[in-house]
C-alpha cells in the first residue's frame, strides 16, 4: 500500500482542506471497503446523478436511506422472520449492510425508489445563484476621454 504525504498541498493552498481530507479518507478506507452490495453511480444529466444498489431479497421496510452532514447513509437489516425456513442452498445474500457515500457541497437527494430488487437514489446538484458565474460589464475608456475632450472644448 502506498502512502501519500499531503503536507505540500496544505502549505501551498488555502481553502482546499476539505479536498485533502477527502483524498486522505478515500486512500485509507479503500483497503477495508466491502464490495457488498454491488452498486452503480451514473450521471443522468448535467446536474443529475443516480445511485443504484442491488438489494435482492430486501423489502422496503428493511431498507433505510438517510442524509447526515453531506453524507448519504444506506443500510439494510433483514427481519428475523426466516427462522422456520430450512435452506438446501442459500445463494442470495441478505446479510445486513451499511454503505456511505460522501456528497459534494450543494448535492441533495431528491428521491429513492425500490423496484425489481434495485434501490435507486436520485441526486441533483443545485448551485446557488450567488455561486453561479456572472458576466461583469467592463467600463469603456472612451467614456472617460469623451468627458475630458468636452471639457477642453468648453474652456
Amino acid at each position: 500500500m502506498r502512502t501519500f504525504d499531503l503536507t505540500p498541498l496544505y502549505r501551498a493552498t488555502v481553502g482546499f482542506d476539505q479536498l485533502a481530507d477527502m483524498m486522505d479518507r478515500v486512500l485509507t478506507n479503500d483497503a477495508g471497503q466491502s464490495s457488498y452490495p454491488p452498486y452503480n453511480i451514473e450521471k443522468t444529466s448535467d446536474d443529475g446523478y443516480r445511485i443504484s444498489i442491488a438489494v435482492a431479497g430486501f423489502a422496503d421496510r428493511d431498507l433505510s436511506v438517510e442524509v447526515k452532514e453531506n453524507a448519504l447513509h444506506v443500510s439494510a437489516r433483514k427481519a428475523e422472520d426466516e427462522a422456520e425456513r430450512k435452506y438446501l442452498h442459500r445463494g442470495i445474500a441478505t446479510r445486513a449492510f451499511e454503505r456511505r457515500f460522501h456528497l459534494a457541497d450543494h448535492v441533495r437527494v431528491t428521491g429513492a425508489s425500490h423496484t425489481d430488487g434495485m434501490l435507486h437514489i436520485d441526486l441533483v446538484r443545485e448551485v446557488p445563484e450567488a455561486l453561479k458565474p456572472r458576466r461583469i460589464e467592463i467600463a469603456s475608456q472612451n467614456v472617460i476621454e469623451k468627458d475630458v475632450v468636452d471639457a477642453k472644448a468648453v474652456n
